[in-house]
């Protein structure tokens, strides 16, 4: 099926940015700015916004030409790039983002042409559904899983590769018995929140990975 793969939903959408001559900075320099300071980590806005398992924001200047015997092709105009991957269906994402996160929509969507603004909510996820893009084949690192059951999934194995290297040639018996704590501990500890493992920022393209 189009857009998903398991459980997980790809999201890609296109948006046009605003050519302004009168604007200082461009609007495509204002979302760069913007987007190079967001919080990472728990702060993230991806982070806030239930249900992402990754998402990547960067303004899109130009195609690139791969030379013949390709045809040379130009964007009429700069594009705002979102690729996200979430649990979910899309209208529910797209509602959360802006029942969690309006401020950051407005600051960076601003900039993006015939962009209604998360006020009027329903104008929003239209607006949303017409800059996608139909994703027919994408990678999910996960398609049957959950954000929640992820972090799990991930915390446990940062936490067994410590233990493992915590513990090197301990005797058996001592070993077994701080394993078997071990395990009682994680399994009592809660689950990690969303953006507190792996935060990757994109320098070279004015994007962000989250």
């Amino acid at each position: 099926m189009p857009n998903k793969n398991g459980n997980v939903y790809g999201l890609t959408l296109l948006s046009p940015i605003i050519d302004d001559e009168k604007a200082t900075p461009s609007h495509d320099l204002q979302i760069r700015k913007y987007l190079a300071t967001l919080p990472t980590g728990e702060g993230s806005p991806f982070a806030l916004a239930p249900g992402t398992h990754l998402a990547r924001l960067v303004v899109m200047d130009d195609v690139i030409y791969v030379g013949m015997p390709a045809c040379e092709e130009h964007l009429k105009s700069k594009y705002l790039v979102l690729e996200s991957n979430f649990d979910g269906e899309l209208d529910q994402y797209l509602n959360g983002l802006a029942e969690h996160v309006p401020e950051h929509l407005d600051a960076i969507w601003g900039h993006c042409f015939g962009y209604p603004g998360v006020a009027n909510r329903k104008a929003f996820v239209e607006y949303m559904r017409a800059c996608q893009l139909e994703t027919t084949f994408f990678f999910a690192a996960v398609n049957d899983q959950s954000v929640p059951q992820t972090l799990r999934a991930l915390h446990t194995r940062r936490a067994v590769a410590d233990f493992i290297a915590c513990h090197q040639g301990m005797e058996p018996a001592q070993l077994q018995a701080e394993f078997m704590q071990f395990v009682k501990e994680l399994g009592s500890e809660p689950i990690p929140r969303p953006g507190s493992i792996g935060v990757v920022r994109n320098t070279k393209t004015g994007g962000r990975d989250e």
